[in-house]
């Protein structure tokens, strides 16, 4: 919003007006005919006033509930995926894994204990607090693909398979398979 102080013709289809920002200082524009859909009349008022609307206030605070709920409950990811995890996964996400951050892990645990629902508690916790940013998940051939279902359907988590044929379109370059 700026405050108009004047304006002069400049021909039939143009103007210069002359107006402040709201830090006080002065700008000049020329605007035209065609310019002339984009502005709209602004009321002054309080800039803190409470007149939106009641859906959007209870929307916008519970967006900015969900962004810190990590800060109030310290297991968000195990209460916002679809998995009840046992005793010792939550003692190695929440006791071993995530107070030792920025540390990277390999796990290479026994045949049935959790790696998955590990993995993933462990994965959305970290993008919950803004802590990652990619990730990538290195699983024997014949399990990627029941890893990449695991992850979407248990947690959320959408990951793209690093193939041969991105591999060859990289030129040579680097390329490591992201979280999308």
């Amino acid at each position: 919003m700026v405050r108009i102080v004047t304006t002069e013709p400049v021909g039939d289809n143009a103007l210069t007006v002359y107006y402040k920002t709201a830090d006080g200082k002065l700008h000049e524009r020329m605007l035209f005919r065609a310019d002339e859909s984009t502005l709209s009349l602004a009321e002054a008022g309080r800039p803190w006033a409470f007149d939106a609307s009641g859906a959007e206030f209870k929307l916008a605070v519970e967006a900015y509930r969900i962004h810190l709920a990590h800060m109030f409950d310290p297991m968000m990811a195990v209460h916002t995926s679809n998995v009840e995890p046992l005793p010792h996964q939550i003692t190695a996400v929440y006791e071993s894994m995530l107070p030792r951050q920025p540390l990277r892990y390999v796990l290479a645990d026994d045949p049935g204990a959790g790696k998955t629902i590990m993995a993933g508690l462990l994965i959305r916790e970290l993008l919950m607090r803004a802590d990652a940013k990619r990730v990538l998940i290195v699983a024997p051939g014949s399990l990627v693909e029941q890893w990449q279902d695991e992850m979407f359907e248990k947690f959320g988590l959408s990951f793209t398979l690093f193939s041969r044929e991105q591999m060859e379109a990289s030129r040579g370059a680097t390329c490591l398979t992201t979280l999308t």
